[in-house]
């Protein structure tokens, strides 16, 4: 089956004023998993064509009941609905693995506050051992916490977590073959422990002269992203004019929901390995506008925290087409997973660095958790 693509409306986020109403592609996993040659083949061809050109696209077909999906969300609904006292009894700051609840304004990006309250999941694990020889990103390893009041959460969100990790192992698959590579090229990387990381995430509205960041524009640290998105807008993506245009430049289009679809991007750990033929595009969210939320709720895969990938070897086509790893002083791209993982949480977290990792912060001299981009 052939890529279908979506005009992109206009939302009610408002959305910058050069944005440009363009079309993502919308893909049938399906066409992978269980289609026929003809239908593998174009499925390939048309992520390597968007995972180069924009790194974002829409997937159907994934695995996922109605059922499911409304649990999911149902589950987001009442964990937010929880009085502050409750979400505050899990807050982030009492997790060295970086789990648990954030309020609106608490996390950073690009040293700006994001306007978005969250809960972060990890896969269900025990803590690693520690000892003074330890890498720090050990410590990123560990179990969740859950608000005692409902029950029901944490089996919905694990549930959920399972179901996304074999899509993306299905898209990993798909592009080892976009790359040139063998299908399971990436298994041996994700196999046992992979990183798995969902963030549960409500945009509250924000009034004329609030700042409208629901979350700053930024790069993905891990190696894809799987977003699902409840009916409110507000995600948007940099397009570029063109394959030369510089990092941080281009237009803003947006990536509106679509009923029974997730959107999938990029991360910089497959720009890194392909030598920036796939791109892990900058995106932010616009918060929405007054008396009006937001949710969604995203699902990072990485490979094993102490997974360390060497550059693909690309065929000559696709390598004469590799753009680079886009350099950007704010954010160094770091191949090996934990560190990182790491890096990003530092810089995002400062309350949970400066309580978990201050040991860190002052050997790299860092003064403060928000400016943690120097970690590497």
């Amino acid at each position: 089956m052939p890529a279908t693509t979506l005009q992109a409306p206009s939302t009610s986020a408002n959305v910058p004023a050069n944005t440009q109403a363009r079309g993502l592609p919308i893909l049938d996993l399906r066409d992978f998993t269980s289609g026929t040659p003809a239908q593998r083949a174009d499925f390939v061809d048309h992520l390597r064509d968007t995972a180069y050109t924009l790194g974002f696209l829409y997937l159907k077909g994934y695995g996922a009941s109605q059922a499911q999906i409304d649990a999911v969300l149902q589950a987001s609904r009442d964990f937010f609905a929880l009085s502050p006292e409750q979400k505050q009894a899990i807050h982030m700051a009492n997790s060295p693995h970086f789990r648990g609840y954030t309020a609106a304004g608490d996390e950073f990006t690009r040293g700006e506050r994001d306007w978005r309250e969250q809960l972060d999941v990890g896969a269900e694990r025990e803590s690693l051992k520690q000892d003074p020889t330890s890498p720090a990103w050990t410590r990123l390893q560990g179990p969740n916490q859950w608000p005692e009041s409902l029950s029901h959460i944490k089996p919905a969100l694990l549930d959920w977590q399972n179901t996304l990790t074999e899509t993306g192992r299905q898209l990993l698959r798909a592009l080892a073959l976009a790359l040139g590579q063998p299908e399971d090229k990436f298994e041996s990387a994700f196999s046992g422990t992979p990183v798995q990381h969902l963030k549960v995430i409500h945009y509250p509205g924000r009034t004329e002269g609030e700042s409208r960041q629901g979350v700053g524009p930024h790069k993905d640290s891990g190696c894809l992203t799987l977003l699902l998105q409840d009916t409110q807008a507000g995600l948007q993506i940099l397009e570029r004019d063109g394959s030369d245009t510089p990092e941080g430049s281009g237009r803003w289009i947006d990536g509106p929901p679509i009923p029974g679809t997730l959107i999938i991007n990029i991360g910089e750990v497959l720009e890194i390995l392909s030598n920036g033929f796939l791109r892990a595009n900058i995106h932010q969210v616009v918060s929405p506008p007054p008396n009006v939320d937001r949710l969604s709720v995203a699902f990072f895969l990485s490979p094993r925290l102490d997974a360390e990938l060497p550059e693909l070897k690309l065929p000559p086509e696709l390598a004469a087409k590799a753009r680079g790893v886009d350099r950007d002083p704010k954010n160094p791209l770091i191949a090996h997973t934990g560190r990182n993982l790491l890096k990003g949480r530092l810089r995002s977290h400062p309350e949970v660095a400066q309580r978990f990792y201050a040991d860190v912060l002052e050997a790299h001299g860092i003064t403060s958790g928000a400016a943690a981009t120097a970690y590497a």
